[in-house]
């Protein structure tokens, strides 16, 4: 009687652990975590990935590219932008993968060496930007495009000091992306030295096709002198009044938005100029 009692125990345990594997929640993946070791930075980085639905090895896609752009950054949320933006009954954008570049140091990444004592005392270390643009140029990019399949159209995607390494990109290498879409950016570091460059993009002869989004909220000053949203406008009137052909800018003013808020919506609507509906 008790080997019978047993056997009895053992199969409803044994048909419980087989209801719960049966049960067992799946994962929800989201995208890919990868690392890449940079020579020119003397560190690994961290790569987030994200392949759109449907991933086939047999056709290119474009890329576009996050700062700012780890798990507990804005990786996720912007993935999910770009995700609605490419449903077939959206449709607003080609699928694309996702590149989020998640940062180890973003103060010293994303600017120019300091000529402020206030730019000094605020970031102390700074002025990495020229190395993280080289790491972007000759390692990050080939890397991706030598993994994945790439049709060779770049998006760069920053905001606030990342909108200030865009702006930056836009204006000493502007054939690194076809589109740039920059939010808020800081261009008060170094007393706004960005809006008094002469860059290559606004010279006549520029031919590479480049689309630029602005976007800024209502978000006052923060070094105590120059005002965001007049910063980002200035930028689109100096680059509005460039001379090439194959260069447009679109300013997006949002006054519902400030400095923290700005980036979901500015995306959504960067995504509804630079494609528009036909």
């Amino acid at each position: 009687m008790k080997t019978k009692i047993l056997i009895f125990l053992c199969s409803i345990f044994t048909l419980s652990a087989i209801a719960q594997v049966k049960n067992k929640p799946k994962e929800f993946v989201l995208g890919y975590v990868d690392s890449l070791h940079s020579e020119i930075l003397k560190e690994d980085r961290i790569i987030n990935i994200y392949l759109p639905e449907g991933y086939d090895k047999d056709t290119k896609y474009p890329v576009i590219y996050l700062l700012d752009g780890s798990a507990d950054e804005d990786f996720i949320h912007v993935v999910g932008i770009v995700q609605y933006n490419t449903f077939s009954w959206i449709n607003r954008i080609p699928k694309s993968i996702v590149i989020g570049i998640a940062n180890k140091n973003r103060k010293r990444d994303f600017t120019s060496p300091a000529t402020q004592a206030s730019d000094r005392k605020f970031i102390p270390n700074n002025g990495g930007s020229a190395n993280f643009i080289a790491f972007l140029e000759k390692e990050l990019q080939p890397y991706v495009e030598k993994k994945y399949k790439t049709d060779g159209f770049k998006t760069i995607i920053g905001q606030s000091l990342g909108g200030l390494l865009a702006t930056e990109i836009l204006f000493k290498k502007p054939r690194l992306f076809n589109n740039y879409i920059i939010m808020s950016p800081s261009l008060w570091w170094n007393d706004g030295a960005l809006l008094k460059a002469k860059p290559e993009v606004l010279e006549k002869n520029y031919n590479n096709p480049t689309n630029i989004y602005i976007g800024v909220g209502k978000e006052g000053s923060f070094d105590g002198k120059r005002i965001m949203e007049d910063d980002a406008k200035l930028l689109y009137e100096k680059i509005k009044l460039g001379q090439s052909r194959n260069v447009k800018v679109h300013f997006d003013y949002l006054p519902e938005e400030d400095h923290a808020t700005v980036t979901h919506q500015a995306i959504f609507n960067a995504f509804r100029i630079l494609y528009p509906k036909k």
